[in-house]
């Protein structure tokens, strides 16, 4: 029972529950780490067939179809102030670069969100029919026009004797875009919004899918679950997305019809079904709450948060507010923590006055525990009782802690999703609050601040083994965001600034309080 329990009990309970907390949202919630083989992905593409989604209602056969392997001849360029965007031979995109100077790889190169190594491409479509699907990965486009900019439309087409494709596209500044094909006869056949970027594949967030459905709400299909041949009718987005990027289709009027496959890596794969002419809007870029809000505000959606988005979101945006106010990430990040120290003040100092109950009712609960101990049931309400008069409460040492997890893990989430921080310096050595401290300066100072509230809270361990494993608990945590965020490091390292801060005065009234209580005595 936890009124049997120590304060230092219930503390060590209270971290290891945190602890557990953190690894079981890990290992169920977040993707795992799928490193990509290039050069095993490359011999994949030397393979002349690769099996097409099965779709629902049969209205898609599943079979081989040849597919295009080798990177193809660029036709037209569409050249934005932010994108410059490449159309190849076979009608899809083939690359997609993007200007801005914080898109940057680790080389130094500007990122390119479109590999022609992971198929499908954007725009790539692949006809039921065999033979005309054979026909269509031999067959060049002819383009009208060999360049564009934002906001003109492109035109190309390819003859596929008794039929005609023609892909009309339009770009704008943000990365999002118009499409229409136009057949001039009939025919089955899927088309796709691409291939999640090739950017990077880390542990932090989803890999794969995001569907909204027609009914509004989410589906995440993550790498490696995606089942063959799945569909989702009238579906309002379809997002093939990583950490930071996304390539998608939407319709929020008539929906699109959505298959799902998956390559020999279980990478997913998004398709769209159609039988004729097909219009639709889409968008390939980073997923930036502004960029997304500016085309569509609900393609937000696809900035995805887990299990904590009711909390996350809103966090979300009073974050970006206090960015508008400040102008700086970092500092937006330490005022939003002081606020939600805060609001939390009140059950953390009740939750302090009543350990400190706990601390003086010690003696007396050792005195009771030894009076009946052969009658466990009146010693449970006698302490029950105890704690009724006194106004303690036994889980009030854990209660602060359990309040903050799902706290933390909304702003975990805001912090590692939000692809505002990357490039975004805070001060000093700080220059990317999206990547880990370059010195690790934060993550040290945080266990420093962690280790000072220890020493300034008072406790008495019984157990030789229990407080060894509260003195480590500063270097665990030290260790444990080496490799965080820094910009979650700082909103972990302003925490326990105020929480030493807090503990100071606490103690100084407490301190006052004895001295008072001691003078009435005498």
């Amino acid at each position: 029972m936890l009124d049997k329990l120590s304060m230092q009990q219930r503390a060590i309970l209270a971290t290891v529950l945190a602890f557990g907390f953190f690894l079981a949202y890990e290992a169920l919630y977040m993707s795992k780490f799928r490193g990509r083989d290039l050069n095993a992905t490359e011999q994949n593409a030397t393979v002349q067939t690769q099996s097409a989604p099965a779709a629902a209602q049969n209205s898609v056969a599943s079979g081989d179809v040849p597919v295009a392997m080798a990177a193809n001849k660029t036709i037209v360029t569409i050249e934005g102030a932010k994108f410059r965007a490449s159309i190849d031979d076979l009608g899809r995109v083939s690359a997609f670069v993007l200007k801005d100077e914080k898109y940057k790889d680790d080389a130094g190169e500007q990122i390119n969100l479109v590999d022609s190594a992971f198929l499908p491409l954007p725009l790539e479509m692949r006809f039921v029919d065999s033979e005309l699907n054979g026909k269509a990965f031999s067959t060049a486009y002819v383009a009208e026009s060999a360049s564009a900019g934002a906001g003109q439309s492109v035109k190309f087409s390819q003859n596929l004797g008794d039929l005609v494709v023609t892909k009309t596209l339009k770009f704008d500044e943000n990365g999002g875009y118009e499409l229409d094909v136009a057949l001039s006869r009939p025919a089955e056949y899927v088309i796709s919004p691409g291939f999640r970027p090739n950017v990077v594949v880390d542990g932090y967030t989803v890999h794969g899918a995001i569907i909204e459905k027609s009914d509004e709400k989410l589906e995440i299909i993550k790498d490696g679950k995606a089942k063959q041949g799945e569909t989702f009718e009238g579906a309002h987005i379809s997002s093939a997305s990583d950490r930071y990027y996304s390539a998608m289709f939407y319709d929020f009027d008539k929906g699109l019809n959505v298959v799902m496959s998956e390559d020999r890596d279980e990478n997913a794969q998004i398709f769209v079904q159609a039988g004729g002419n097909f219009a639709t809007k889409g968008y390939i870029g980073p997923k930036d709450h502004d960029t997304l809000a500016s085309i569509e505000p609900r393609l937000q959606n696809v900035i995805e948060y887990g299990w904590f988005t009711f909390i996350a979101r809103p966090m979300y945006r009073v974050l970006s507010f206090f960015h508008g106010i400040l102008g700086n990430w970092g500092w937006a990040i330490v005022l939003l923590t002081i606020i939600i120290r805060v609001i939390l003040f009140p059950l953390t100092y009740k939750s302090m006055v009543s350990m400190a109950k706990m601390r003086e009712l010690a003696p007396r609960m050792k005195e009771l525990q030894e009076k009946y101990k052969d009658d466990k049931i009146r010693l449970q309400n006698e302490m029950m009782t105890m704690y009724r008069e006194h106004g303690a409460n036994p889980m009030s040492g854990c209660l602060p802690i359990l309040v903050q997890i799902p706290i933390f893990f909304a702003f975990y989430r805001v912090l590692t999703n939000a692809i505002e921080l990357k490039g975004a310096p805070w001060a000093l050595w700080i220059h990317d609050l999206a990547a880990k401290d370059p010195f690790f300066v934060l993550p040290i100072l945080m266990g420093i601040l962690m280790f000072v509230q220890q020493k300034m809270t008072p406790t008495t361990f019984s157990d030789p083994m229990q407080e060894k494993i509260m003195k480590f608990l500063p270097l665990i945590f030290t260790f444990f965001f080496l490799g965080f965020p820094a910009g979650l490091t700082l909103y972990w390292c302003v925490n326990n600034g105020c929480s030493v801060i807090q503990q100071y005065f606490i103690n100084k009234m407490f301190h006052k309080k004895d001295d008072a209580s001691k003078k009435d005595k005498k």
